[in-house]
């Protein structure tokens, strides 16, 4: 177990549904990163920005994109993870139906692939009459943290965020618009606060092209919810922090709190 784990989150004003000229951003802001470097988190669709045209950016597990993160785990030897745009073919569509996916892909530096399908569609965007929805939860194992990573809207719903698996880190990455900006911060210190558990939270910059503005505000937060790094508004750069995972420990073991979670089940 890795006691202290060095995270980084890449705060960037996406190039609309041009994957490959954000692609070449986010390598020009890795290659400055430090060689202590642990996990990269992207934002959400970070070759694209939201798109609702996910034919023109869509790509399988084994296009350039997924490509491109393995490379970057395995030359850096640290693990990214980011959402994108993916298609698949299911074997109960007709031929070249495809089913598409905002689907988070946590990469290791060995180059192993785990991935989470975001679970809650924004449907005051449409997404859910595009994408489909995912169903299952993901913890990775990492370094001998348990990382949650989920996406973006998932941020307002609690009950799947709550911390039943006792993990470690958890992880939002998104395109938050200003206008709600406020509900970004509010919602990211109430995860930390109820679940006892460090939290990144990953935005955009910018302007997308349905005019709609993105001020970043990516941040880190301990256990107790308070701040530990933070960028500020419209800027493009990184939040970088040293989490340590002692300090999480003694505080659960001296608060107790999770050990009054409720039990419960989730429908489908």
């Amino acid at each position: 177990m890795q006691n202290e784990l060095n995270i980084v989150g890449i705060q960037a004003d996406l190039v609309w549904e041009n994957p490959a000229k954000n692609l070449a951003f986010f390598e020009e802001k890795i290659n400055m990163l430090s060689k202590n470097t642990n996990l990269v988190v992207l934002p959400e669709m970070f070759t694209s920005g939201f798109t609702m045209n996910p034919e023109k950016v869509a790509e399988e597990m084994n296009g350039t994109s997924v490509s491109w993160m393995q490379k970057m785990a395995t030359e850096n030897a640290f693990a990214i993870c980011g959402s994108l745009v993916i298609y698949e073919r299911p074997f109960d569509c007709a031929k070249g139906d495809k089913k598409y996916y905002n689907r988070l892909v946590f990469v290791h530096p060995s180059g192993k692939i785990e991935t989470y399908d975001k679970r809650h569609s924004f449907t005051l965007a449409g997404e859910d009459k595009v994408y489909t929805s995912g169903a299952e939860k993901l913890i990775v194992n990492y370094k001998g943290w348990k990382i949650c990573p989920l996406i973006c809207y998932d941020l307002r719903f609690p009950v799947w965020a709550r911390n039943t698996e006792n993990y470690d880190l958890l992880i939002f990455m998104a395109n938050w618009p200003i206008i709600r900006i406020k509900a970004w911060e509010t919602l990211l210190k109430a995860r930390s606060i109820e679940n006892m558990c460090y939290v990144i939270g990953v935005n955009r910059t910018g302007k997308d092209a349905n005019n709609y503005d993105y001020s970043g505000n990516s941040l880190v937060l301990d256990f107790l919810g308070d701040e530990l790094s933070q960028l500020e508004s419209n800027e493009i750069g990184i939040v970088t922090t040293t989490l340590v995972k002692t300090k999480q420990d003694a505080i659960r073991k001296k608060l107790g709190f999770l050990n009054d979670l409720d039990t419960f089940k989730i429908d489908f």
